[in-house]
């Protein structure tokens, strides 16, 4: 279809009423990043709505038809959408804007996607899960240590729409720093992209870091002295803390690589090289996860070999003590016994003896349990 067919298309879609609603709504509200630290008005899911021509910010085109208008009619620039957990019915106008593919908008409106890249069309749709690390004073079996989120992406010709959901993961920041940048916004959508995806995989490599660090801490613990009074659920906690940060940035390896690899239509082969940065840094991200959760099984087996030996430790004493009362409960079993013909029965010192008898056996039982570490 010819620039001024798509211009007609755009400008004649029935939804375009209900999306000016929503963009003049928007612009009753500060154009800011929800997510950005000390700015978070809540109200339309429209964070911002800019439009670059030759990596350059346009002054003035806060309104998303007038900037595909513009960016259509002149061939040059791109627009970039940004929104926050959008609704069915706040996506639906700008689905139909762009002739987004219906499964692509689905899974933007409803997230909980795993990380995966696909092609519809002329547009790459592309799921990349954000991470963030909890802080906490000290940690409990209940302790949240990673917490994730997602950013969609819509990548066309002269379009970037991304869907973010979850309160981490801000764009604001980012998006200042590609605008100090023109050299490399000037290349298109593709640089958003990789911009991006460079954001997040930086951000699980700050995130590994951290984790590392409470990983030290509990192993430290289980090697100290009261190791085995260690609560195993810090441990299981750090497991199933791992396993959620091991679920955003494995699934990610393929997506990224074919990014870096495979000729793709709206991906200029200069971004390509980008790209494989970012695929290494990846790479240094799944190793480190799969380093902490070979540790952390290693750090759990140490932890219950511990409590099995002191287990142990504890039913040897158990064990000795009971021997050395044996004793003086068999000799006095014995004596308890009411025979009428017994030796040493009427004896005036039998009584002694046998008193004295007990009280030896038990002294070298003693001595001897204690020479062999048994108490």
């Amino acid at each position: 279809m010819s620039m001024a067919g798509n211009l007609r298309k755009v400008t004649g879609l029935r939804g375009v009423g209900g999306l000016r609603k929503v963009a003049r709504l928007a612009r009753r509200r500060p154009r800011v990043d929800l997510s950005h630290p000390a700015r978070s008005p809540l109200g339309s899911s429209v964070v911002n709505c800019v439009t670059y021509q030759d990596g350059v910010r346009v002054p003035g085109c806060a309104d998303l038809v007038d900037a595909v208008r513009l960016v259509r009619k002149s061939g040059e620039g791109f627009v970039w959408l940004g929104l926050h957990e959008p609704t069915e019915r706040e996506f639906a106008g700008v689905a139909e804007l762009f002739d987004l593919h219906p499964l692509a908008v689905e899974d933007a409106v409803e997230a909980h996607q795993r990380p995966k890249l696909e092609h519809y069309g002329d547009t790459l749709f592309a799921v990349f899960k954000t991470v963030c690390y909890v802080e906490h004073e000290q940690l409990t079996a209940t302790s949240e240590v990673v917490d994730t989120g997602e950013i969609m992406l819509f990548v066309g010709k002269d379009f970037v729409i991304t869907v973010r959901h979850g309160r981490h993961g801000s764009l604001g920041p980012l998006r200042e720093e590609l605008e100090a940048n023109p050299q490399q916004l000037v290349k298109g959508p593709a640089a958003v992209l990789h911009a991006i995806a460079d954001h997040v995989v930086d951000d699980y490599l700050n995130v590994t870091d951290a984790v590392q660090a409470d990983i030290d801490q509990v192993e430290t613990e289980v090697f100290s002295e009261d190791g085995a009074c260690l609560d195993p659920g810090r441990i299981y906690q750090m497991k199933r803390e791992l396993l959620e940060l091991k679920r955003a940035v494995v699934p990610l390896g393929r997506p990224v690589e074919d990014l870096a690899t495979r000729p793709i239509r709206v991906v200029d082969p200069e971004i390509q090289a980008y790209f494989r940065d970012v695929y290494d840094h990846l790479i240094r991200a799944k190793e480190q996860i799969a380093a902490f959760d070979e540790l952390l099984n290693s750090i759990l087996q140490a932890h219950l070999a511990q409590v099995t030996v002191a287990q142990n430790e504890d039913m040897r004493k158990i064990t000795a003590w009971a021997a050395v009362i044996a004793v003086p409960t068999m000799v006095c079993g014995v004596y308890g016994m009411n025979f009428q013909h017994m030796p040493e029965l009427h004896w005036r010192f039998g009584y002694p003896l046998v008193m004295g008898v007990m009280a030896a056996a038990c002294l070298v039982l003693y001595r001897g349990f204690r020479r062999n570490g048994w108490l």
